[in-house]
This record gives structure tokens, sequence and C-alpha cells, in this order.
């Protein structure tokens, strides 16, 4: 990763890890007017990111395995914003989204 989105991109990688996401949620939070700003499709394009269906049929937003590893490797425990280590991925296939407000 080296242009001018990756801290936008990781930014968003940490915002999906944190808890379960659904797509809209995602869309919803990172939209934008801007052609120039193509974190999401860069994120699925580079594989750090990826939707899945889960059981009910809503479509979520997973971090991969290589989102996870770039993530750690760029942001170290000590540098994360909230103080903490992101966790790992759960499997969340059977999890149901928060309800939204």
């Amino acid at each position: 990763m080296d242009n001018h989105l990756d801290p936008l991109i990781l930014d968003m990688i940490e915002w999906i890890a944190r808890e379960p996401r659904t797509y809209v949620d995602l869309i919803d939070a990172w939209r934008t007017s801007c052609p120039r700003l193509t974190v999401w499709e860069d994120a699925v394009d580079r594989g750090l990111v990826a939707r899945e269906t889960w059981t009910g049929g809503a479509t979520c937003v997973i971090v991969t395995d290589l989102g996870m590893s770039l993530l750690k490797e760029r942001r170290p425990p000590a540098l994360m914003p909230s103080g903490r280590a992101s966790s790992p991925p759960v499997d969340r296939r059977n999890a149901r989204p928060r309800p939204r407000a």
C-alpha cells in the first residue's frame, strides 16, 4: 500500500474489524461524492475486505485475513486510536447485525 488513500483504507478496515457491519452501514458511513476517493473499491480490489451474506439475508462486510494482517502490521496495538488492539476477526456468519438507530 503506497498511495494517498492508504490511511483512509486502514481507517475503514479498523472500523469494520471493531464490530459486525452491514454493507448498508458501511456505505452510509463511508459514502463520498468524490470519484477520486475510492476507499471501498480499492479495499475490495486489494482483497482487504469482502461482502458476504449472513443468516437472514443481510449483506455484511468482513475484513479478510489479508486485511487483518495489514492492519496489525501498520497499526500496532500501541498506535490504535482507541489505545487498544483491535481484536481478531470473529466468525460472525451466524451473528445478527446490530439494529440501526
